[in-house]
């Protein structure tokens, strides 16, 4: 399985963002071979509008079947969704620690979004 970690840095090791859209990394995970792809969200960090759709694309295209993060907005949630990926809000920690909570099914699905939009 694929999952995608949102993370201030480009290893496991860094902190899970708390933001999906906007986040500073995007780790894509192969939870079968252990192997980590860093992604450079420095685009949607920046976007003017659009970070959370993109993102969402962006995880849909590298086949990640979950995102591990600490919020999705509601344009966000509603692009993952449309692509059949669902959602973990984790809180705080490591990305390896939301990882090992995921494994050991501590993380279910959320079922909406769980901030408002960032546009009004």
């Amino acid at each position: 399985m694929r999952l995608a970690i949102t993370s201030t840095g480009p290893s496991l090791e860094d902190a899970v963002d708390e933001h999906f859209g906007r986040a500073r990394y995007i780790l894509i995970v192969d939870t079968k071979t252990g192997l980590v792809d860093p992604i450079d969200n420095h685009d949607n960090l920046n976007a003017a509008q659009g970070a959370g759709i993109n993102a969402a694309q962006l995880v849909a295209d590298r086949g990640a079947e979950w995102v591990l993060t600490g919020h999705a907005g509601p344009k966000a949630f509603a692009a993952l969704q449309k692509a059949h990926i669902r959602v973990a809000a984790v809180g705080s920690g490591s990305g390896r620690s939301a990882l090992d909570r995921f494994r050991r099914g501590e993380l279910p699905a959320i079922a909406e979004s769980d901030v408002e939009s960032h546009w009004g």
